[in-house]
């Protein structure tokens, strides 16, 4: 039998794939490799018909993405930032855009909120970056697919995330030197 994370990723798995296909575009992607395929924090007792259905009923439902599953990577104070963004809109005023991280576990709380969210600031940079934008045009949100809630928040600059990167034990570095 598998393990409970095991369940958990394939629950995440599944929703992120839904959630493609509600928006009608193909992944590009092995199905092992979509966001929420590895969070450590799923939730276990998180019924997908539930997520399906919170996410129908969630302003992002109707919305058209911009982007769905957009790599990114980026250089801050010279440390490697990569990652996957789960999906991109514009923003309510059509001015900007928002960057949205699925996500089929419970809302962190305290310390690892705010971790997460350092995580969506670097991706806010990344995506910017990419597209040649001011980054205060560029907003994140997760949305919390076992609740139905959207949380923005408040998300640190460049400069702030340099400082903690570079906080960082080196010792956590991966193989070619790059942290992330």
């Amino acid at each position: 039998l598998p393990s409970a994370p095991a369940l958990a990723a394939r629950r995440g798995t599944a929703f992120h794939a839904w959630v493609e296909q509600h928006f009608q575009r193909a992944s590009l992607l092995d199905i092992t490799s979509l966001p929420g395929s590895g969070d450590q924090d799923a939730d276990l007792d998180a019924d997908l018909e539930l997520m399906k259905d919170h996410f129908l009923q969630s302003e992002w439902a109707d919305r058209a993405p911009v982007d769905v599953e957009v790599a990114l990577e980026t250089w801050i104070e010279g440390i490697s930032v990569r990652g996957r963004v789960d999906a991109v809109f514009r923003s309510g005023d059509g001015q900007g855009f928002v960057i949205v991280d699925w996500k089929t576990g419970r809302r962190p709380r305290g310390e690892a909120a705010a971790t997460r969210a350092i995580q969506l600031a670097a991706y806010r940079i990344a995506y910017a970056r990419l597209h040649g934008l001011d980054p205060e045009l560029v907003q994140g949100a997760f949305y919390y697919a076992a609740t139905g809630e959207t949380v923005r928040p408040d998300l640190p600059g460049a400069r702030e995330i340099a400082e903690i990167l570079r906080s960082v034990p080196l010792d956590t570095a991966d193989q070619d030197g790059t942290r992330g």
